[in-house]
């Protein structure tokens, strides 16, 4: 692992002392889509719901996250209006190791016009698998391939990187051209 991830990831941990918390915060601010119910929470990341009950009442009582009823359930969402969205969301990548992927893509790829990121963590699941697909012209995939070993032993992670020549509409968008 870098020494920087290593640092970032250690600062994270150590600021966000509770693992069931700083999944949670993986998930709704990885992709200000993902949304969740107690249950399907608790069943998702293979903990009891009272300590799911317990982080999500933190986190909408300081505002972080939205609690609204839809259909007798009360669902959970990112507060994309709280003044430290962008800090988190910057914050939760960089814990899981996008900004980084992201950066080495750009280093001699070719000619990038999108990044999207799929899979667990576009869903908000820290899985450790990270799926990323680079839509451009020309790409080298080779290239691809190395950098994703090197980032995959750097942020303790499973790296996967493809190539695609369009538009991939199943992701989240973590970069445009």
């Amino acid at each position: 692992m870098s020494t920087f991830v290593t640092y970032y990831t250690n600062m994270l941990q150590a600021i966000i002392t509770s693992k069931t918390r700083l999944r949670l915060l993986v998930k709704f601010f990885i992709n200000v889509a993902n949304t969740g119910y107690l249950r399907g929470l608790a069943t998702e990341m293979q903990e009891n719901t009272n300590a799911i009950r317990k982080e999500l009442n933190h986190l909408s009582d300081s505002g972080f996250i939205i609690r609204e009823e839809l259909d007798s359930k009360i669902i959970y969402r990112a507060n994309a209006a709280h003044p430290f969205f962008e800090i988190l969301q910057q914050m939760v990548r960089k814990y899981v190791g996008i900004d980084d992927i992201v950066e080495r893509i750009f280093e001699r790829i070719g000619a990038v016009s999108k990044v999207y990121l799929i899979g667990d963590y576009a869903k908000g699941l820290d899985t450790g698998l990270i799926e990323i697909v680079v839509v451009g012209d020309n790409l080298d995939q080779q290239y691809l391939n190395q950098i994703a070993t090197k980032i995959s032993k750097e942020i303790e992670k499973t790296v996967v990187l493809s190539v695609s020549r369009s538009l991939v509409t199943n992701g989240l968008l973590i970069f445009e051209a």
